[in-house]
């Protein structure tokens, strides 16, 4: 039928539903008093909330194959209070494009992916399933056993199954579980891309920890900020990270780590 979500989808939304329903507080809401046995919000709650029924909102989220229109994906969002990126993640598991996004074109030209040798700090440049593209040479010095390998050039697998990485990125745990966060909303409109579903099945047998970080159905906007590590060779450096798309090509992403000065000094 028009308009319903594929089997597949409609799983994976009642799943990050439920998620986002759990991690409510009631208070937050206005809804205070009586003694809860699970977390969050209650699933009479959130329907009310949002202006739906119960009844039709337990459907949805036990994945049965609803229509879901834009306005009550628009009623969730707003219900949910979710981020950009949680609201553009929800949109795209029921299978409507957000409006905001461009399309995206093949590959930039190589004149563009160049422009990471002009950059005066670790640079590099990944496409849709966060392979590496392009790198210049401080990024290769950085990441070893990544951009030095000549090897797997994808960000994931680097993170969770090279040990260098562990012992390279200062609180791994928390970065490596924001990093999985981040690449959830980023694939979300390639969740059909062969190259995209292979990484995420691999990665998910092969690495208990990033099983746990998927299962949790958490998405964050890729931001930049503060980014520490640990060298083998150049011990404890400080970056300020920027991450910016191309223009006409939003899969791919350039990321500049420039550097700060040794606050200990």
């Amino acid at each position: 039928m028009k308009g319903q979500v594929p089997e597949s989808q409609a799983l994976s939304l009642g799943a990050f539903l439920r998620s986002l329903r759990e991690r409510q507080d009631p208070a937050a809401h206005g809804l205070v008093g009586g003694r809860r046995r699970t977390s969050g919000l209650r699933r009479e709650e959130l329907a009310q909330l949002c202006g739906l029924s119960a009844t039709w909102y337990t459907w949805i989220e036990q994945g049965r194959e609803v229509s879901v229109s834009p306005a009550t994906l628009d009623r969730l969002a707003r219900g949910l209070r979710l981020s950009r990126a949680e609201r553009h993640y929800l949109f795209e598991l029921s299978g409507k494009r957000d409006p905001d996004r461009a399309d995206a074109g093949d590959d930039p030209p190589e004149t563009m992916l160049d422009c990471v040798d002009l950059i005066d700090g670790p640079s590099y440049v990944l496409d849709r399933s966060w392979t590496a593209r392009r790198w210049n040479a401080k990024a290769a010095r950085l990441f070893a056993g990544w951009l030095d390998a000549g090897g797997e050039l994808n960000l994931l697998r680097y993170i969770f199954l090279r040990p260098e990485a562990r012992s390279l990125i200062l609180d791994w745990a928390m970065r490596a579980q924001r990093v999985v966060a981040e690449f959830r909303a980023a694939t979300t409109s390639h969740v059909d891309d062969i190259a995209v579903r292979s990484l995420v099945d691999d990665l998910n047998a092969a690495s208990p920890d990033f099983a746990r970080c998927w299962a949790a159905h958490t998405v964050l906007a890729r931001e930049g900020g503060e980014r520490t590590f640990k060298h083998p060779a150049d011990g404890l450096l400080h970056y300020q990270q920027v991450s910016m798309s191309f223009a006409g090509w939003p899969d791919f992403r350039l990321t500049i780590l420039m550097p700060m000065l040794d606050r200990r000094k």
